[in-house]
């Protein structure tokens, strides 16, 4: 019987942590496995989940691999993560991969495929997770509207906008679409939102509202989508193309000081979101005087802080922060005034 996986795709902020998390709560004794692919070279996502004293998330049982997009390194990294999982001598019920924001599900999905897994392993189904205040926002993406009008019009229209093809292949390879944050623009929104992704989804693929990745484990996990088996219904962009890369994107890490005043740092942050046009920030902060590690996660003008856990003994209490954007960010600019 091969082993279930599940994808879980989503434009760098959506939620995808989160989701996990909450997956992770209510396993219901189900042995998971996680693999989680980071953006950057510090691994913040892994550090949430397995600082987060949940059954499960113990570092034995999660798998980081931190080259910007798994479906690049699919011979070099995923295959042998994936027959080292499941040649253990107690192998999980069911794995979830974590991609990076900026990666695309369908190399991944065909990689289920390759000789060495096919027989071992299916696509349970691939999850998409949005930030729908920002796609409410048209952050991600430009007047969807009118560009899908054009493309009627002009099928061989290219797309400008990066940003765009990468969020618009999550949703065309997605069995399962999650509208995270549906607090934020209410059902209304949520009713909007849907209809105007309908035009972006295969045929019978359903999006759901959800307050912070808040979703019964059944739905997600028993999809039994067999993705592998369908895969030339999941169009792609970049179809046809033998492989892509990032260029469009970068990142950087940040070493800080001690944060004194978490608040006023925040507008600080926000004030470089604003003028960089940052896409994403993630890290953890030392707050003196403070026994806990401070997390702090930003997504356009909307950041999330909060203390996660207590620093471990021996654990180097340090302030750290991943900036991502598109090609261009003015790294030096940033730096001195993250310092200053």
């Amino acid at each position: 019987m091969k082993i279930p996986a599940t994808v879980i795709t989503g434009f760098l902020g959506a939620g995808k942590t989160t989701l996990i998390r909450h997956l992770l709560e209510n396993t219901k004794g189900k042995r998971i496995a996680l693999i989680i692919n980071e953006f950057g070279d510090m691994g913040v996502d892994r550090e949430l989940l397995a600082g987060c004293d949940i059954e499960g998330c113990e570092y034995e049982n999660i798998v980081e691999l931190a080259n910007g997009c798994i479906c690049c390194t699919v011979a070099d990294d995923f295959l042998p993560t994936m027959e080292t999982l499941l040649d253990r001598d107690d192998p999980p019920h069911h794995i979830i991969i974590e991609t990076s924001g900026l990666a695309l599900p369908k190399p991944l999905v065909k990689a289920f495929n390759w000789p060495e897994i096919r027989s071992r392993l299916t696509v349970d189904g691939v999850v998409a997770v949005i930030d729908s205040p920002a796609v409410a926002e048209g952050r991600f993406a430009d007047d969807e509207m009118a560009i899908q009008e054009k493309r009627e019009e002009d099928p061989s229209l290219d797309h400008e906008n990066p940003i765009e093809e990468v969020f618009e292949d999550q949703l065309l390879c997605a069995d399962l679409v999650i509208l995270n944050k549906a607090d934020i623009i209410g059902k209304e929104g949520v009713r909007k939102i849907s209809k105007d992704l309908s035009g972006h989804l295969r045929p019978g693929v359903k999006a759901i509202g959800a307050i912070e990745g808040a979703i019964d484990t059944s739905i997600i996990l028993g999809l039994n989508a067999a993705a592998e088996e369908d895969i030339e219904q999941r169009r792609s962009h970049h179809d046809g193309e033998d492989g892509h890369d990032h260029d469009d994107f970068e990142s950087f890490t940040v070493e800080l000081g001690d944060i004194s005043d978490p608040e006023k740092f925040e507008a600080l942050l926000l004030e470089l979101i604003e003028k960089h046009d940052i896409l994403r920030l993630k890290g953890f902060l030392h707050v003196p005087d403070k026994n806990m590690r401070h997390v702090v996660q930003g997504v356009g003008p909307r950041i999330q802080r909060y203390f996660d856990r207590i620093w471990e003994p021996g654990e180097a209490r340090r302030s750290r922060l991943v900036v991502i954007g598109q090609i261009g960010l003015d790294r030096s600019a940033i730096e001195d005034a993250l310092l200053a």
